[in-house]
């Protein structure tokens, strides 16, 4: 993609990760980024574009996590580790450097709290008290409707005994504004955890029966559900993809998958390879694999997931961008270099305030996109 800088802007294969960590080179600038030949365009104003959007379950769209056990309540108060900043001082005490939540540091020195101490529990009745207003107030907004009677699917009970939506209504929300666009487009979840299986039937049975107490019309959307859970696979070898039918593997390129992806109708997920992001030490190289196609007129794929950040030693999504039309060799992009045009760093406290949460991150990707295909062709 050209000059991809975005300063300034908001079993099988499987059995061998236990012992081969990738050998893709390091990441690199945007010095090497695949040249945009003259002449190829595309608009954000252009309906015809499919978007595929790949879209993180946990704390992405989700406040909970069936593989830890947690609900609202400390599903939040964990992901409030993540996003508040300070640094040790020369005597060995942490000293806060932020008084509100962000998702970038508030300046260079600064770490998360979750960084510098990893994983705690009851942060904001401890330690983290001063950002307790924040999580009781975001916990008032993903409150399930009062007088609306719990919906398995749809509603989860907090360790405090109260009703929370368990899908984010501003989810939702994004499918009927991507619809009243009129756009074409298809959801991808990607998703390490153990939710799958549950969110597709949730989303069915909200889709296609309008069990969704605020969004009783959304079968008039007209979109698919694949319920079937897919499985990505990585290894030093390659990648594998399987969905009933479907298997799918990079080893006589990357194209095809590339393929698969961008021909995606309606909604469906896929499981992604926890361990070999584990043994690639949680970076880049051993991520969600996502491909970008900066030659392809038809199709742009956006990726939403809490845990992408501007250090590719600690990130979770793998871009790769190909560097030739309908070519199969691809490289590893750097995420500053798609960030907030391919990728998307969710702010789970955002995406609960802002009904338009989602809608707008995905506007904000096309613009930037478009921006850099017409400085590729100046």
């Amino acid at each position: 993609m050209a000059d991809l800088d975005n300063s300034g802007r908001e079993a099988e294969e499987y059995d061998e990760i236990n012992s081969i960590r990738a050998t893709e080179p390091e990441c690199e600038t945007g010095e090497r980024a695949a040249t945009v030949p003259r002449g190829l365009r595309s608009s954000i104003h252009d309906q015809r574009k499919k978007l595929v959007l790949h879209v993180d379950l946990n704390s992405t769209i989700l406040v909970s996590d069936a593989v830890t056990g947690e609900g609202a309540v400390a599903t939040l108060d964990y992901y409030l580790t993540t996003v508040t900043w300070g640094k040790m001082d020369r005597h060995g005490k942490w000293e806060w450097l932020s008084d509100s939540p962000s998702l970038l540091p508030p300046c260079k020195d600064a770490v998360s709290y979750h960084s510098q101490f990893g994983r705690i529990h009851g942060f904001t009745t401890g330690v983290g008290g001063r950002f307790r207003k924040f999580l009781d107030e975001h916990l008032q907004l993903l409150r399930w409707p009062e007088g609306i009677k719990a919906n398995k699917e749809l509603s989860l009970k907090g360790e405090d005994g109260r009703l929370y939506h368990w899908i984010l209504p501003s989810f939702f929300q994004l499918l009927k504004d991507l619809v009243q666009e009129g756009r074409e487009f298809a959801i991808v979840f990607r998703t390490f955890g153990n939710d799958l299986p549950r969110v597709l039937k949730a989303v069915h049975r909200a889709l296609n029966e309008g069990a969704h107490p605020l969004f009783p019309d959304l079968p008039d959307l007209k979109l698919s559900v694949n319920t079937a859970p897919g499985k990505i696979r990585c290894s030093a070898k390659g990648i594998t993809v399987k969905r009933t039918e479907d298997h799918l593997t990079s080893r006589g390129g990357e194209r095809s998958l590339y393929q698969f992806f961008s021909s995606m109708q309606g909604l469906g997920g896929f499981k992604d390879d926890y361990e070999w992001w584990s043994v690639n030490s949680f970076s880049i190289l051993g991520g969600k694999p996502m491909w970008v196609d900066p030659f392809d007129q038809q199709v742009q794929h956006i990726f939403i997931d809490d845990n992408i950040r501007q250090n590719d030693e600690d990130t979770v999504v793998h871009p790769k961008v190909f560097l030739d039309p309908e070519g199969s060799e691809a490289r590893t992009a750097c995420t500053s270099e798609l960030y907030d045009i391919a990728l998307v760093q969710n702010d789970l406290l955002q995406a609960i305030a802002d009904p338009k949460y989602f809608t707008q991150r995905v506007h904000i990707c096309l613009e930037n996109y478009e921006r850099n295909l017409q400085q590729g062709t100046g």
